[in-house]
This record gives structure tokens, C-alpha cells and sequence, in this order.
């Protein structure tokens, strides 16, 4: 993960906020420091593009036909990771997902530096299914339960 856990901003949760926007206020007076979400963190249907210097969530992470298009300086979610229905095109920085991960109808054509997902990973109606076969992607990640395709 990150050489410097120390300068990560832990925070409860989004609920603590009340809002993304609230907390976005709250990480802007603070300079926007790379930080933490110990709990679940659900933006279903929201219209940002960007979750910025967020670096992990202690539970799920859910943005099941959002507008986002860049995971940033994600690496890592402890619980399973919604990004059905996105345009996100790369998971980038991204290395483990705790839970499933699902990758629905996304554009998604890289894996970036994804190691592991704990539990399924959904790949229909993507592009990255039409480029590597199911042992292909077992290769480059380690999927302990099963790969839809």
C-alpha cells in the first residue's frame, strides 16, 4: 500500500458528513490530503467524475451508474466494489477489492495494478472480456471466487 499511512486523514464515514459535497468542503480547508473511509461509501447515480485523493474504504464502495471516470488514488476497497453501468475505462491505481468486484457494462479495457479480488468479478458487456479469456485474466489477477464473462 502506501509508505506513508501516517499522512492519510481517516475519516468515519460519509454519513458523519452528511454529504460527498460536505466532505469535500471539510478535505479542501485541509488541502486536500490523500485520505480514508473506515466505513461503506455509497454514491449510486451521482454525478461526480472524480473521487480524488481518496486511497481506501474500509467497507463497500458503491457507484452503480455514476458519472465517474477515474478511481485516482484508490487502492484499495475492503468490501465489494459496484461500478456497474460507469465509464470507467481503467482501475488505475487500484490493487484489492475485499469483496466482488463488478464490472458491468463499463468500458473497462485495463485491470491497472489490480493483485486481488475476494470474491467474484463481473466482466459482461465489457471490453476487457473480448480481450483476454477467463485463465488470461486468472494470470494477472487473483480472483478467488468466480470471473462472469
Amino acid at each position: 500500500m502506501m509508505n506513508n499511512e501516517s499522512k492519510i486523514l481517516k475519516l468515519p464515514s460519509l454519513d458523519y458528513f452528511g454529504s460527498w459535497d460536505t466532505m469535500q468542503k471539510f478535505l479542501e480547508k485541509r488541502g486536500n490530503p490523500l485520505y480514508s473511509i473506515d466505513g461503506d461509501l455509497k454514491l449510486i447515480r451521482s454525478k461526480i467524475k472524480s473521487i480524488n485523493n481518496l486511497v481506501s474504504v474500509g467497507g463497500f464502495l458503491d457507484l452503480y451508474k455514476s458519472e465517474i471516470e477515474s478511481l485516482d488514488n484508490l487502492v484499495s476497497v475492503g468490501g465489494f466494489l459496484n461500478l456497474h453501468n460507469t465509464k470507467i475505462e481503467s482501475l488505475g491505481n487500484l490493487e484489492s477489492v475485499g469483496g466482488s468486484l463488478d464490472l458491468i457494462s463499463t468500458q473497462i479495457k485495463s485491470l491497472g495494478n489490480l493483485e486481488s479480488v475476494g470474491g467474484d468479478l463481473y466482466l459482461l458487456e465489457t471490453p476487457i472480456a473480448r480481450m483476454y479469456s477467463r485463465d488470461e485474466i486468472r494470470e494477472m489477477v487473483d480472483v478467488a471466487g468466480n470471473i462472469f464473462m
